[in-house]
This record gives C-alpha cells, structure tokens and sequence, in this order.
C-alpha cells in the first residue's frame, strides 16, 4: 500500500488542481460583489441522510484557500447524519469560503455517497470474518478521496494503483503463457528490480486454483466469477497457504452468501463507481 507521506500529496494534488480548474485567473462573481475584507460565516447543511465523510478534507480545501479560515465541527467523519443536520460551521474571508464552495461540496457529497454504501455492504457482512475491498474503478483523479471515503465507511482499500501490488489478472496471464509462467516471471522481476510487493493472482476455475497453489510467493488468490460451491471449494483447498478473495458480479443479495463461504476479502468496484451523490449544501448564515 502507499504510504501517508504518498497519500497526502495525493490529496494536495487533488485541491491544487481542482480548484485551477475551478477558479482560474479569478472568482469574478465573488470580486465583483463582494468586498475583499469582508468576512463571513457558513453552515454545511445535510439534506439527505447517510454517513457523512470528507469533513476533514474540507478543513484541508479551506486551509488551503485561506490559512487562517476557522472550521467548527459538529459531526465528524464516520457518524450518521440526517437531514437538517449541520456538519460545521467555517468562518473566514467570504470571498474564501466562495472559493472553497464548491470543491468541498463535490468532494464531500461523493465520498459521503460512497461511505454510506460501504458501510451498507460492511452491515451485510456482520458476524463473519470477511472484509470489504474497494478496487481501481474509481473516478480518475480524485481516487484517494473515494478510498478515503471507502476507509470511513468501514471497508478496506485494495492495491491503490498499478505501482504498489502485483495483480496478475486473465490478460496478464494470457500474454504470459500460463499461470506458472506469470508467477515465476513475477518473481523475477521483482528480484531483479528489488522490490517488495505482495502477488495477488486471479483463479477462472478450480483448475487454476490448484495450478497456483502449487506456486511459492503468491500472497492471495482472486476466486474471479466463481458460483457458491465453487468458492466453497477453493477455500477449503486453499487453507491457510495464502488469503482468499472474491469477486465479480457481487451485490448486496449475494455478498453474505460468499462471505459465508469462508473467504478472507470480498471485492466491488460498485463501491465508488455505481453511487448517488448525498445532498448537501452550503449555506451564508
């Protein structure tokens, strides 16, 4: 996984960017109307209802915009809201919190979304062992912030890119000739290159479960599109040699039935990529 040093310049790079593409050579709305040392108050308002996340993002979108900008928070990360709720209060310079509007209610509107669904999915999986994994559907450029809001909501991140995990999926596998032929170049490579990353490789059946299980290194085993019995199978061949992971075409009626099956992790892209935006707003008070 990447490290807090690699995740935050990730966020920094997110706010630096939207807010150039946001405000360009000027908020002219805001300068036209509103005086430059004027101050303001604003209340983050909750029109829906679910779990809210990005709270500590928007401290870090204000910060950004104007350092001495003061956030009052009410409800944190994580907690449940409801409509009428109010998360924080920020004061500051109104031309800032204006400047700031706008990404802090995109930013915190998704991840919010996708918080409640994942803790949606953690609630189906209550009693039994298995974890929730996000995966790389995600929108491009703002990853960090739906893993982020994937961790709120209760779940775990998968690989957050290419560069921190090996994952040798169908087509990997494919141009390289065979499973064996994918581990063992795998290993190589990263012998050569010295690095250390975990191998995760994906089983199309039973066959090439036990095509891997006869590999050293491989940390965990994707079970792709594998029916009950199947999972059911491969998890006891599998034992304790390495984790085990499901996924593909897994949704809320079908999850507890493969977490049942024994599986370590259970994975969905519908996490990030298949949520609606909770309502917000941010309004002067």
């Amino acid at each position: 996984m990447i490290s807090e040093a690699q995740f935050q310049n990730e966020l920094e790079l997110i706010i630096e960017n939207a807010l150039r593409e946001d405000i360009g050579d000027g908020d002219h709305s805001s300068l036209a109307c509103i005086p430059k040392e004027a101050r303001g108050k604003a209340k983050l308002l909750v029109k829906d209802e679910g779990v809210i996340a990005g709270v500590e993002f928007a401290k870090m979108v204000f910060s950004h915009v104007e350092k001495d900008m003061i956030v009052e928070t009410f409800i944190n990360d994580g907690e449940s809201v409801k409509y009428g709720d109010i998360v924080f209060n920020v004061f500051g310079s109104s031309q800032a919190i204006l400047k700031a509007e706008r990404l802090v209610l995109n930013a915190m509107q998704r991840m919010s979304a996708i918080a409640t669904k994942t803790k949606y999915f953690v609630d189906l999986l209550e009693g039994t062992p298995t974890k929730i994994l996000d995966t790389r559907k995600t929108t491009p450029g703002i990853r960090a912030l739906e893993k982020w809001a994937v961790k709120i909501g209760g779940g775990e991140n998968h690989r957050f890119a290419l560069y921190d995990m090996i994952m040798l999926k169908d087509n990997h596998i494919d141009f390289a000739g065979g499973i064996t032929n994918a581990i063992n170049k795998t290993k190589k490579y990263l012998q050569e290159s010295n690095r250390d990353l975990k191998i995760i490789v994906e089983a199309r059946d039973i066959d090439e479960v036990k095509e891997i299980l006869t590999c050293e290194g491989v940390y965990r085993i994707l079970l792709d599109n594998f029916t009950y019995d199947m999972t059911k199978e491969a998890v006891r061949m599998i034992g304790d040699k390495c984790l085990t992971e499901s996924s593909g075409n897994i949704n809320e009626k079908t999850i507890r039935q493969y977490a049942e099956c024994g599986v370590n992790y259970i994975s969905s892209g519908a996490l990030t990529h298949s949520v609606y935006n909770m309502d917000l707003s941010l309004k002067a008070i």
